[in-house]
């Protein structure tokens, strides 16, 4: 009869192999999306926001560097440009109604570029970064 592994032995396992960025970047989606569902699908539970929150809280508090980390997760990070392009073929048929709605679009792009543009310097500034940066 095989026993059920301890949490320890498996840690030691992935911690030592590229699996554990891959398996850390999952289960943090899983935990996000299972979150963002208990909150009604809410847009200010963003289950990728959650994700990042959750993955940044291990890797400081087991002291991972981001390089170690990302050397298992990039198969995700592999997949996000095709998993981009493909998002052009339901975006394609939707045109006609992307063209009623130019408007709102154009204004809601340009309010996102606009805080994107805000909020990087803004973390730039509070976190000490250079001029050039």
């Amino acid at each position: 009869m095989h026993s059920i592994p301890e949490f320890g032995s498996i840690w030691v396992y992935l911690a030592g192999s590229p699996l554990l960025g891959l398996t850390l970047t999952l289960c943090a989606y899983v935990i996000a999306f299972w979150v963002y569902g208990r909150f009604k699908f809410s847009p200010l539970a963003n289950p990728v926001a959650i994700a990042i929150a959750l993955i940044v809280l291990v890797l400081q508090t087991t002291g991972m560097s981001y390089r170690d980390y990302f050397s298992g997760a990039q198969f995700v990070h592999f997949l996000l440009g095709p998993a981009t392009v493909a998002l052009a073929i339901p975006l394609a048929r939707q045109l006609p109604r992307l063209r009623r709605s130019f408007i709102p679009l154009v204004c809601g792009l340009f309010s996102g570029s606009i805080t994107a543009i805000i909020s990087a310097v803004a973390i730039t500034v509070v976190m000490g970064g250079s001029y050039q940066l």
